[in-house]
């Protein structure tokens, strides 16, 4: 459990990093939504595969998405940290599918090793 609140902090501090600078543009480049993009996603795939535990790469997907939500809307000051832009809805959907894609990947640890048939064991044995 302490690991799901360690997990969504952690993913919150990524969701605000990655909302702040993914408007940044180098010339037509998009570099800031570059760069938010693969470290939200590194960071999930690292809670993923160091905690051996889907829940906690949920919580931090809640924590990143959650965040997202909160200092989208319009600031006390009237300020908008994501404007209701091309680039803006790029960045909701894309932090939404990196952490969907993350969670619903399949694991790799327990899926099924195939092995020789006994069959083909028993096969030979009657052989010699």
């Amino acid at each position: 459990m302490l690991s799901w609140i360690a997990a969504a902090l952690v993913g919150g501090v990524y969701g605000v990093a990655g909302t702040i600078s993914h408007s940044v543009m180098w010339g037509p480049i998009p570099i800031g939504m570059i760069i938010a993009a693969i470290a939200c996603a590194a960071i999930l795939i690292a809670v993923r595969a160091l905690t051996h535990d889907r829940g906690a790469a949920v919580a931090a997907g809640l924590g990143m998405v959650g965040m997202l939500v909160l200092i989208s809307g319009v600031g006390p000051g009237g300020s908008v940290v994501v404007p209701a832009s091309f680039a803006g809805q790029v960045w909701t959907y894309l932090v939404a599918g990196i952490v969907l894609l993350v969670i619903a990947w399949p694991s790799i640890s327990r899926a099924p090793i195939r092995t020789e048939a006994p069959a083909a064991q028993d096969h030979e044995s009657r052989e010699s």
